[in-house]
């Protein structure tokens, strides 16, 4: 069986051939050819055009990823299933509750700590303030949005689940619906984004969205950047009208061999409140042992004609 690894992830071959044995011929590709059939039994890949995926001939596209919003999904022949992968929840909820923690506990910078600096350092030290009591709105309650509730109740957070759904949410101390948003975010100490981008969400934060937030809230964005308006979020964090932004997704991403590009139209590094950061959320090496073991599974499965796990269509 035939399965063609494509663009960034083509540095992974070697594991996914590893885990899948010698049934298997794992190869990669840096680029999805421009022209003509692309016949293979199955793909892994992260982005897929509509033309692209209308010339797919192939029994599985498995997303190395859980985001869809890359792939042409309307396009894929219809006998071609597709699945996707999570298992990056667990370094995201980490993320989110350092953030929320910095947040917290360093907001002055750290004092000199040699000899000359250290008795005013003591006996000048500032309080700082504590995670416990905060109200955190976590939009998006899928596998991030649970796994960053269970870690910040722990840590003492009052958690809402804004959601499609607005049923009642295990693990959310209230649930209420994306519709209500704008209603809550004078309460919320802490908004955390999770939630996929589709045509519903996209720019679901705007001027009107960041104005209504405390005036030192926390803005944490580990889903989609274009979830909030990219001009209004620079102008409330350069005014200080809201308290600080932690930013791991952006609106630019260089394509295979692109050595300059910005990952903002605006300069949102050089803000004092804004922590940028290049999409690290849920990269770790853990990240990468659990789904790569979860794809392998999934495309043994589909040797075996069991069926398959994460189907999305």
């Amino acid at each position: 069986m035939k399965v063609t690894v494509a663009g960034q992830h083509v540095p992974y071959v070697p594991l996914l051939q590893k885990l899948l044995g010698d049934a298997f011929r794992v190869e990669g590709i840096t680029s999805l050819p421009a022209t003509g059939p692309m016949e293979t039994d199955v793909l892994v890949t992260t982005r897929l055009s509509a033309d692209e995926a209308s010339r797919l001939r192939c029994q599985l596209l498995q997303a190395p990823g859980a985001g869809m919003d890359a792939i042409a999904l309307a396009a894929i022949p219809k006998d071609t299933r597709v699945c996707n992968v999570y298992e990056h929840e667990i370094p995201i909820a980490e993320f989110v509750c350092h953030a929320v923690l910095e947040q917290a506990i360093f907001q002055q910078p750290t004092p000199p700590m040699d000899a000359a600096h250290w008795p005013r350092a003591y006996l000048e030290r500032p309080f700082h303030d504590e995670a416990l009591g905060k109200r955190a709105a976590i939009v998006g309650f899928g596998a991030i949005g649970r796994a960053t509730a269970a870690r910040l109740r722990a840590l003492g957070l009052h958690v809402t689940a804004v959601t499609r759904r607005a049923l009642p949410e295990e693990g959310a101390d209230a649930v209420h619906p994306v519709s209500e948003l704008a209603s809550l975010l004078p309460q919320v100490d802490v908004l955390v984004l999770c939630c996929p981008l589709n045509e519903q969400t996209r720019g679901m934060l705007g001027e009107r969205e960041l104005a209504a937030m405390k005036p030192d809230a926390l803005l944490i964005n580990v889903g989609r950047a274009p979830l909030v308006q990219e001009q209004p979020l620079f102008d409330a964090l350069q005014a200080g009208r809201i308290g600080r932004a932690v930013l791991d997704v952006w609106y630019h991403y260089p394509a295979a061999g692109q050595q300059e590009l910005a990952p903002a139209s605006l300069p949102f590094h050089t803000l004092p409140n804004a922590r940028c950061t290049p999409h690290i959320s849920g990269w770790t090496h853990g990240l990468l042992a659990r789904r790569y073991a979860f794809m392998a599974r999934n495309i043994e499965r589909l040797r075996t004609g069991q069926p398959l796990q994460n189907v999305v269509q």
